[in-house]
């Protein structure tokens, strides 16, 4: 093997590149002709099937209200996942636009299709993930004035400090930003209704998804650094670890791993990032229009007689295990349960109850579409509130049940999940369009930070392989486990631990920022979405 590719560091001067010579003159306008149509026909697609959902319930809405406050908090929602476009999917094409292996309209395309794909084909798993983090309340209640006073104050809050930190061309998170102000709203909700401030949260979840979020980027750095270390090892290509040219593109096979490095982290990032608006969209179709959305009507009718019989089973296997007797308020037990994780002797017998009454109430009415209106957000709420129990007494090491209740309760989770943890493919095309054009504003001041400010060096190709192949990885493990990770943090990680592998040094200045933003992003979020929180209360 040659001495430069194996023991040397990056040393090839390259001049820096200003974002305005990432954009060639004269570039082709076809593929931004093609991505306007795309989006086009994407908000006609989602317009139509958003009247078609409410027009298929034949129901009559005397007052505009409803579909004001859907209107604002949708434009809310999408707004957060616009500003998303400006930071994690701008990370995912920074790399393959900086090296020049694509013009940036192709490249944000290509992104885009990608994203859209990645979106398409998710599980929601992440979505509802993030949506476990929330009060009880606001799901259990979610058609109230105060519920909406939540979702305009995280989303806002989110929206806010995304905004300052893509100003500062700062590769913050929007994960972490999203979930401070989840716990900011949660937190203040608390607080306000005089409970201790550890109730707002679900800590547990939230625990799992800091975890995932912390440890991403150390996987990023150095498996990213070790990747590079092993390709110069075995790969003997000096024009592989040359910096970006200032004028002309690389070679094709370069060209080639860039590109597929980038529609792999693109496709990651939208079946992972793109899950996290998704989430809390669905979340407002409940709260505005309930009946439309509560339920998932497109679940198979053949289903339902297996709900009915997983909950009657449900019921007589708990009644066995001294659950019997009835509770006063057993909602109001779940609830409670979910929110604090004390389990006493009522959790049982209420979810034996919730679940009989799942059955007796599905066994009239034969289907979910058959059920009233007026009945609607109760047998929902019975649902989430039998699903979450479920959920948490499986995590609960001090109790003991029998492996054929056991089975039978997870059987019924599943079930009761599929009614109601669905996204409609409107939602998630919605998604789809507002990330690509966030990107399409924002990648610019991303793609300088990333391209030239993490190491005293200019990216090179090699480095930029490394970075996206980990990333695209790291984020597709992560979406199989249903846990949220940042492609900023990953993505940016891995290029410092590239940087670090080549001892082509790094910027301790714009790392010290990085840091900085990242450690701060989660206490202002919550701060910033507490105080919009309680603002919005007092008005």
């Amino acid at each position: 093997m040659s001495d430069y590719v194996t023991t040397q560091p990056l040393t090839v001067a390259a001049t820096p590149l200003s974002p305005a010579d990432l954009t060639k003159k004269g570039e082709s306008k076809k593929p931004m002709l093609l991505f306007i149509l795309l989006l086009i026909m994407g908000a006609v697609f989602t317009g139509t099937h958003l009247i078609g959902d409410i027009k298929q319930t034949g129901l009559e809405y005397s007052s505009s209200l409803p579909f004001i406050l859907l209107g604002v908090a949708l434009l809310a929602a999408l707004g957060f996942e616009f500003v998303n476009g400006f930071h994690d999917t701008a990370n995912a094409v920074a790399t393959v636009i900086y090296t020049r292996s694509l013009p940036p309209t192709v490249a944000v395309v290509l992104s885009g299709i990608f994203n859209f794909l990645g979106v398409l084909f998710s599980t929601g798993a992440v979505a509802f993930g993030i949506i476990s983090l929330l009060p009880v309340e606001l799901i259990l209640q979610a058609g109230s004035s105060e519920s909406f006073v939540m979702i305009y104050a995280l989303l806002f809050a989110a929206i806010i400090w995304n905004l300052a930190t893509w100003w500062l061309g700062l590769p913050a998170s929007s994960s972490h930003t999203l979930i401070g102000s989840i716990i900011g709203v949660g937190v203040a909700n608390a607080v306000m209704h005089g409970r201790s401030a550890m109730s707002g949260v679900n800590w547990g979840q939230a625990l799992n998804i800091g975890n995932a979020l912390l440890l991403s980027p150390i996987v990023g750095f150095g498996c990213a650094a070790l990747l590079l270390l092993i390709m110069k090892r075995l790969v003997n290509k000096p024009e592989l670890y040359q910096a970006a040219k200032q004028n002309g593109a690389p070679p094709l096979w370069i060209r080639s791993m860039m590109v597929l490095t980038c529609t792999g982290v693109s496709f990651a990032h939208g079946s992972n990032d793109g899950q996290k608006g998704m989430g809390l969209i669905m979340l407002i179709l409940v709260a505005a229009l309930p009946v439309t959305y509560s339920l998932n009507r497109a679940l198979p009718q053949t289903e339902v007689p297996t709900i009915i019989t997983l909950a009657q089973q449900s019921q007589h296997l708990l009644s066995r295990q001294g659950a019997a007797a009835p509770v006063g308020q057993p909602h109001d037990v779940l609830a409670t349960y979910l929110r604090t994780s004390e389990r006493n002797a009522q959790v049982l017998p209420a979810l034996a109850q919730i679940a009989g009454n799942l059955g007796t109430t599905l066994s009239h009415y034969g289907t979910l579409q058959a059920i009233p209106e007026e009945q609607i957000t109760t047998v929902r709420n019975e649902m989430y509130l039998a699903a979450g129990t479920i959920k948490r007494l499986q995590a609960d090491p001090s109790l003991t049940l029998p492996a054929a209740t056991q089975q039978t309760l997870q059987s019924l989770k599943k079930a009761l999940d599929a009614s109601t943890q669905f996204i409609p493919s409107w939602v998630k095309v919605a998604v789809a369009i507002a990330l690509g054009l966030g990107t399409m504003v924002g990648w610019r001041r991303i793609v300088s930070t990333l391209g030239e400010k993490i190491g005293k060096n200019p990216l090179n190709y090699a480095q930029g392989v490394s970075a996206q192949l980990v990333a695209m990885g790291t984020i597709g493990a992560a979406d199989a486990f249903g846990m949220p990770v940042s492609t900023t943090h990953v993505l940016s990680s891995g290029i410092a631990g590239t940087m670090a592998a080549n001892r082509s040094g790094l910027q301790m200045a714009t790392l010290r920022n990085m840091v900085l933003a990242w450690v701060l992003t989660l206490p202002a979020a919550a701060l910033l979405s507490a105080g919009l929180y309680w603002l919005l209360i007092s008005l």
